[in-house]
């Protein structure tokens, strides 16, 4: 996939800050930056998210990771799981996202929460009462408020990459485990 819309030029210092917190200028911020003020909401609105605390951190990158899976964002499963790398989350799992049907390794919360992810990523979403109510019940009101507006927010990321043509910049090639392949893949998970 290619680039729908040219780079802008970022302003220096928020080059450096991407280029400390990343290694690299990540190719949707610039893309954005033809918006400068969307790129900054943009930027602060996604640090809010991934500052909410009533889920926890593995659960809401696996739920991040799965929506970027389904959409086709290979931009965000790239820089989803050199992330969560980061962040010392669980990687052997991690890895396993974009074919997590298949996966032993997950827990039947951690099942709940994906498949919770992809339906409200489908179109139209797919939520049944069943499976809000079962979330409820074992996350509480407040984790199942944050879990959904965190799963939205991740829709309107990744949907924006795709649109714009933005792919993998290979975040994650510094990884020690390879992100696993969808089913009926070869490979590694489409990350272009």
């Amino acid at each position: 996939m290619a680039l729908r819309l040219p780079k802008a030029e970022l302003p220096a210092e928020l080059k450096e800050k991407m280029i400390k917190q990343l290694g690299a200028v990540p190719e949707n911020v610039e893309v954005l930056w033809h918006s400068p003020r969307v790129t900054q909401d943009n930027l602060e609105f996604g640090a809010r998210t991934g500052a909410w605390n009533a889920v926890d951190a593995n659960l809401k990158s696996f739920a991040h990771m799965a929506v970027a899976a389904q959409v086709g964002c290979g931009w965000c499963l790239d820089v989803g799981y050199f992330q969560a790398g980061n962040e010392n989350l669980d990687l052997t799992k991690a890895s396993q996202v974009p074919r997590w049907r298949e996966a032993e390794v997950f827990t039947p919360l951690e099942r709940d929460v994906l498949e919770y992810a992809e339906a409200m990523t489908a179109t139209p979403p797919t939520v049944t009462d069943e499976q809000y109510a079962g979330l409820l019940e074992r996350l509480g009101p407040a984790a199942m408020v944050e879990l959904t507006a965190f799963v939205a927010y991740v829709n309107l990321a990744t949907r924006a990459n795709v649109a714009n043509g933005v792919s993998s910049q290979g975040f994650s090639d510094a990884c020690e485990i390879p992100l696993a392949g969808r089913p009926g893949k070869a490979g590694a998970a489409s990350t272009a």
